[in-house]
């Protein structure tokens, strides 16, 4: 190591916890939900938080891995979008979880919370896992309707085709499921009620009033106990939360689940220290870092009876872009990461075969984006880059093989395409604090613009002010750098979460165990490649 080298390693970790610090505060407000005197008023009824819930729900001592936590971010609505998602394990068997937060406006559902499990309904679906609903929601907001109802409704068709698709769902009701909420436990398979908690109504006492004149009160229009004496609509009589939870892992255990894929055997830890991903990343993305250092910290050791810990392929073709064999916990994955940032021809031929190599060998693939996009200038135009990204593109998108993917530093232009960006559905995507997302940099976007307003004004006769070129340089570059960093990229959905470098290997593996749900097999039918 340099002395350079030891120097600068400080100040990336220094970056990188300073990062993980903004990151920590923003999860704090998502757990936060309504906010203290909320939630002091939702434990005064004797009534648990959903995280809380969760808690008692999965198996002790099992990881709950919690989804798109901070949706909503930058938003006019809580972070967090008033529901908790994740896969957690319950009677030995992975579960997609939701929990509405009756501390956001009653757990009322806005536009962002349809998002959200709208996201964790393609998971349960992609992955054959069941659903368990903890269901407190007053329905629709209603101020933002116009954005809910219309996609809304796929929420409970969802629900009905994982019954079809024989991945059971199940609703526990811990409080009032109005309106649109009523549905999720009248399309769940199993539902438990809790007595003198829950309420089931498509209208409540004073809607029918004003739809029917009709009077009526909560527990003879939709009490707990109303539905499992009279409508049938409860499956189950919980006497208190902790019933109603207890049921519910009875109901899983009686599920009779079995995965596609058998447990792996041995494995064993990363040689090299995990400690250290916080030192890797620059704080200025055009700095390269060695990929295989990531590698290395996260994928098991040779301990386990590897030979190696990663069998490198093509390592002198392509330089620009790693690819090449490894296992994690136990597991077999190809790995695509970038190294110099830049994605040329040659480093897209070469990802175009490893792709067809892994579906070959029914291998799920992990890519690692830092990557600036696929080279420009008339050099590589003439020497074929768009027909050679197209070729990885193309074999990325008819891949059938799992993917996994998380963004450790830049993901801009088509190179965020090209290694399987949330456009192209991998079964998980995550990403660093320290990753950047966008159509270009921010300086790059800001210098194309002034280019064409320049070309724009010579075209017209037109002196071109330099002033205000350089205030809309400015403003641009601002406004594409916040809109590149991960709060605003995971708030809009287009990650799973932003983690921290070192639970990178203990979330690749719950998501490597969780694809083995369903049976997975590689394929040989890609599209045209263009000669």
């Amino acid at each position: 190591m340099t002395a350079g080298t030891a120097e600068a390693t400080p100040t990336h970790r220094e970056a990188m916890l300073e990062k993980l610090a903004a990151l920590d505060a923003e999860h704090a407000k998502a757990v936060a939900g309504g906010g203290e005197k909320q939630v002091a008023r939702h434990h005064a009824r004797g009534k648990l938080l959903p995280r809380e819930r969760i808690e008692l729900l999965i198996d002790e001592g099992s990881a709950f891995l919690e989804l798109s936590p901070l949706a909503g971010w930058g938003s006019d609505f809580t972070v967090g979008a008033s529901v908790v998602t994740g896969i957690g394990v319950v009677e030995g068997v992975e579960c997609l979880i939701t929990a509405n937060d009756p501390t956001v406006k009653g757990g009322a559902s806005n536009p962002w919370t349809v998002r959200k499990i709208f996201r964790a309904s393609q998971i349960a679906a992609e992955n054959g896992l069941p659903t368990i609903s903890l269901v407190e929601s007053g329905g629709a907001d209603l101020p933002t309707q116009k954005e809910i109802f219309i996609p809304g409704g796929r929420l409970f068709r969802d629900l009905t085709r994982s019954s079809a698709a024989k991945q059971p769902t199940i609703a526990l009701v811990f409080g009032n499921s109005t309106a649109g909420g009523a549905y999720v436990p009248g399309m769940s398979d199993h539902v438990v009620m809790v007595k003198q908690q829950a309420k089931v109504f498509l209208g409540g006492p004073p809607l029918v009033k004003m739809a029917t004149g009709e009077e009526s009160d909560d527990e003879s229009l939709g009490g707990a106990e109303m539905h499992a004496r009279t409508s049938g609509l409860a499956d189950f009589l919980a006497e208190d939360e902790l019933d109603a939870i207890r049921i519910g892992r009875r109901i899983v255990a009686r599920l009779n689940h079995r995965k596609a894929t058998p447990e792996p055997g041995g494995y064993a830890e990363p040689d090299a220290d995990p400690e250290g991903l916080l030192d890797l990343v620059p704080s200025d993305l055009k700095e390269p870092f060695d990929p295989r250092e990531v590698i290395a910290r996260i994928c098991d050791g040779v301990s386990a009876g590897n030979a190696a810990v990663f069998d490198e392929f093509k390592p002198l073709y392509g330089t620009s872009l790693v690819t090449g064999w490894a296992r994690l916990h136990g597991r077999p994955i190809g790995i695509l990461a970038n190294a110099q940032g830049v994605l040329f021809s040659e480093e897209a031929q070469k990802a175009t075969q490893f792709v067809q190599l892994a579906n070959q060998t029914d291998t799920p693939l992990l890519f690692l984006h830092n990557t600036t996009g696929y080279m420009v200038g008339a050099q590589y135009e003439q020497g074929g880059i768009i027909k050679h990204g197209a070729m990885m593109i193309n074999a990325i998108s008819n891949s059938t093989v799992p993917h996994l993917t998380v963004i450790l530093g830049a993901s801009y232009g088509a190179g965020n395409y090209g290694m399987n960006g949330r456009a192209y559905d991998p079964r998980f995507l995550f990403t660093w604090p320290s990753a950047k997302s966008a159509v270009m940099g921010p300086a790059q976007l800001a210098g194309v613009l002034s280019i064409v307003a320049r070309a724009a004004a010579e075209g017209r006769g037109q002196v071109y002010d330099e002033e205000q070129d350089a205030g809309m340089r400015a403003f641009i570059e601002a406004s594409v750098e916040e809109q590149s960093l991960p709060h605003f990229l995971s708030g809009m959905l287009y990650d799973d979460g932003v983690i921290d470098p070192r639970d990178t290997r203990t979330v690749l593996g719950i998501c490597l165990s969780v694809i083995e749900n369903r049976p997975f097999e590689g394929t040989d039918r890609f599209g045209v490649f263009r000669p």
